[in-house]
């Protein structure tokens, strides 16, 4: 790969302001000084530097964030925050975009990558991912409810969800907890198969997708590199 392509998409600045670095004899290649902006470059095997600090060239980014309420999950919107503006310039170079969408309401796990093949892995109806949420609930939940689920529920448009894991946390005459694992991603989903059973969903936490689990360590609103151990998961996931 060229030094300058490399070197604009870490986010050294455009193909013109990478030059200009390389002119200014800033960048080396395996200890010698780089002029060239055609030079090509192993980005897995030859050391980098410019201005002495060492670069490293990543292909993929695969980002865990616990999203907070108020943001939406899309890559740019003129009038509404997004979860890419959350990112660090270092991660948001690299182009990443939400793995599926989380309402602007609700909070926990998303998974934010540039990885075009593993997302379309993990959101393609016919691979059945299921993903896991924590919600307070207003109204009584109960057996019946967790049958109904079970069974699938039909939304107000008619369609049937698949069967759905509900779990009941606690029950209680005005609000209850529960955990709900889905198989899908319909629009609303969760909220809307509670209202077919006469529930309202206050708020709600997905925590976990797949595999990954939400890191309990990580505040509304940050975010952290997958481990490898992690993106293995993912992509070993039959």
């Amino acid at each position: 790969m060229r030094i300058d392509k490399i070197l604009a998409n870490i986010g050294y600045g455009s193909r013109k302001e990478v030059k200009k670095l390389l002119k200014n004899r800033v960048v080396t290649v395996n200890g010698e000084t780089v002029t060239d902006a055609k030079t090509h470059v192993d980005p897995k095997k030859d050391k980098m530097t410019v201005y002495g600090e060492k670069i490293e060239y990543k292909e993929y980014i695969y980002l865990m964030m616990n999203k907070p309420a108020g943001v939406i999950s899309a890559t740019e919107d003129d009038r509404e925050k997004t979860v890419i503006d959350l990112l660090e310039m270092e991660d948001a170079v690299y182009e990443p975009f939400p793995v599926g969408r989380l309402d602007k309401d609700t909070v926990g796990l998303l998974l934010l990558t540039n990885d075009g093949g593993l997302a379309h892995q993990l959101l393609s109806p016919k691979k059945h991912v299921p993903k896991t949420y924590y919600a307070l609930v207003d109204g009584t939940i109960t057996e019946e409810d967790k049958k109904a689920f079970a069974a699938g529920i039909k939304l107000d448009d008619g369609y049937v969800t698949k069967p759905a894991q509900l779990n009941i946390l606690r029950s209680g005459e005005i609000r209850s907890e529960i955990e709900l694992t889905i198989t899908e991603g319909k629009f609303h989903q969760v909220k809307r198969m509670f209202e077919a059973v006469g529930k309202k969903v206050v708020y709600l936490k997905r925590l976990s997708m797949g595999p990954i689990k939400l890191d309990g360590d990580l505040a509304e609103g940050e975010y952290r590199e997958l481990t490898d151990e992690e993106i293995d998961l993912l992509k070993n996931r039959q």
